[in-house]
């Protein structure tokens, strides 16, 4: 494996990652600062990065406020960045200036098996045990049963349930297909509160892994009362081999050293982007190897089989509370299935691959790929945070 020093990193411009419409966007950035040592709530406006941790000391704080897309775009502000400095920033260090994921005190949690594409390729997971070499075979024989069974079906349906009588028959039924199909959506916790990593950082990939692949997502942003307050985008680096092998090891998986990426910014609900924009958003990926290897997938955020905001009634509620929010990746319909090497052995990632998750609304979250036990580790958690915060006089 390389090292972080030698490993090639992304180029990134403010034009390759904000939004399109960025001028009429309100959108919240964290930044790291050495002069605080610690995070910075801020706003970015055009290309200076405005600090407001004075007016909301956390991200959490400012959503929680019926005004916060008022303060993002007007509020007098403390220290400016430009934002391109940011972006060139070597993410990580402490020593500089740069952009953290833009969200701290919110519980990641994420929904699974939310599209009928990806829904078949954790089937084949399953039946193949987490291995590659028999998903052609294994993928050939659940699409002949359960893709034509799926197709429209919208899940706690009589439809679904008639779909599942199918699926029993044929001795195809699956714990997947249970939360794909059955009233209940997956909803899992992805990483602990502060370990996500933003755009420009490492993503890790378990050292172990032999068969694994980005998650391209669209993440709501949701306050303490179930509210969704802004939509970013994330990675939910997905273990195929550790997965596929039991259910049982989703958090082997999925939680790991910098394996959740989300970014580069929240994008706040306004009345020129709400939860219908969210419903309509494309999301594209981009796969750049060192080897020249290019891979492209993208996914439509309507052809989701569950709405959004079921997926947040199934996460907040009576039921379950989040006092300092929440954010929730809300699936991928994308699941690579093209061979990157010898044939039938799927696709894997490589060191020093570069992911490009964007959409048009959003931006663009970019990252290299490296080993978990390479990345960074993962030192600033909360004790850290209220430290510094703290220290600031903003506590």
């Amino acid at each position: 494996m390389e090292s972080a020093a030698t490993r090639p990193r992304p180029a990134l411009t403010t034009t390759s990652v904000l939004p399109k419409d960025a001028d009429r966007a309100a959108l919240v950035a964290r930044v790291h600062d050495p002069g605080w040592n610690g995070p910075c709530v801020a706003a970015v406006r055009g290309e200076q990065v405005v600090d407001l941790t004075a007016i909301a000391p956390t991200v959490s704080d400012l959503l929680e406020r019926d005004d916060a897309a008022t303060i993002v775009r007007q509020a007098e502000g403390g220290y400016t960045w430009r934002l391109d400095e940011l972006l060139q920033a070597p993410a990580g260090r402490r020593d500089v200036a740069h952009l953290l994921a833009p969200v701290d005190l919110q519980v990641i949690k994420a929904a699974g098996v939310t599209f009928a594409g990806s829904l078949l390729e954790r089937v084949v997971e399953e039946r193949t045990g987490g291995d590659p070499a028999q998903a052609a075979r294994v993928r050939e024989r659940v699409g002949q049963v359960v893709g034509g069974a799926l197709a429209g079906v919208r899940p706690g349906s009589p439809e679904a349930a008639k779909a599942k009588e199918l699926l029993v028959s044929e001795g195809l039924w699956s714990q997947y297909l249970e939360v794909g199909l059955g009233p209940d959506p997956e909803v899992f916790t992805k990483a602990p509160v502060l370990s996500a990593v933003g755009t420009g950082a490492d993503i890790g990939v378990l050292g172990a892994s032999q068969w694994n692949n980005p998650e391209p997502e669209v993440v709501l942003v949701v306050d303490s009362r179930g509210r969704v307050r802004g939509a970013t985008l994330g990675n939910d680096v997905n273990l195929r081999d550790i997965e596929g092998r039991s259910a049982l090891l989703l958090s082997r998986a999925k939680d790991n050293n910098a394996s959740c990426a989300i970014g580069p910014f929240v994008r706040l609900l306004d009345d020129g982007f709400d939860l219908d924009t969210v419903r309509g958003l494309y999301v594209d990926l981009r796969v750049d190897g060192t080897d020249g290897y290019v891979l492209h997938g993208s996914s439509s955020m309507r052809e989701i089989s569950r709405d959004v905001l079921d997926l947040v009634a199934a996460t907040h509620g009576a039921h379950h509370q989040y006092p300092d929010g929440f954010v929730l990746f809300t699936g991928t319909l994308f699941a690579p299935t093209e061979d990157r090497h010898a044939p039938g052995s799927g696709f894997t990632h490589e060191d020093g691959d570069i992911v490009r998750i964007s959409s048009p609304r959003l931006g663009a979250l970019v990252n290299t790929v490296t080993t978990s036990e390479q990345a960074p580790p993962w030192t600033f958690g909360v004790r850290a945070l209220m430290r510094s915060l703290a220290e600031r006089g903003l506590l």
